[in-house]
């Protein structure tokens, strides 16, 4: 079926988790159930190569946290284009806590500011993944002094679990912008 929603899924990362995961939410989107009957397709583009969100129907927007806060690349575009991502159905993502409990346990400061002014449908804060050898000598340092656990914690059943939600809010969107 040719012609449904297209969702853009973008997101910033520092050392790549971030992309892989908007990478993963994207290759699932189509293959939900609502995404399936409505012949939904997504792409996922890294924010750092500066997708136009002007040519598809809704978005989830994403960033790595570092230090509490969304990258910068992440939060330009949201501002960028403020305009358009108010008028399609958009969903906020952020990756970055590591371990059980969640290290940090905080939302990103910057998240809930976002999500208001581009009237998100939702904010998801989604475990990371910390591998020591892709850190800089600085990030290493603070890592060992914060005694954050190292590892995997991204957790792809959640994921899709999400994409399930995702497809189902867009298939009862009205009338796409498109």
């Amino acid at each position: 079926m040719s012609g449904g929603p297209r969702v853009l899924v973008t997101a910033a990362s520092k050392h790549g988790s971030t992309h892989e995961i908007a990478a993963e939410l994207a290759r699932c989107l189509p293959e939900t159930e609502a995404g399936s009957r409505l012949g939904l397709t997504a792409a996922a583009i890294p924010v750092e190569n500066r997708p136009d969100p002007a040519s598809f129907d809704a978005v989830v927007l994403g960033s790595a946290v570092y230090v509490g806060r969304w990258l910068e690349p992440a939060r330009s575009f949201a501002f960028a284009h403020t305009e358009v991502l108010r008028g399609r159905p958009v969903w906020l993502l952020s990756s970055g806590p590591v371990g059980e409990p969640p290290f940090p346990p905080d939302e990103p400061h910057d998240a809930q500011p976002i999500g208001s002014i581009l009237g998100a449908r939702g904010h998801r804060v989604l475990p990371g993944r910390l591998d020591k050898s892709l850190l800089t000598f600085g990030e290493r340092a603070m890592v060992t002094a914060m005694r954050a656990p190292v590892g995997d914690f991204r957790d792809w059943e959640v994921l899709r679990a999400w994409a399930e939600e995702i497809a189902a809010d867009v298939a009862r969107v009205p009338n796409r912008s498109r």
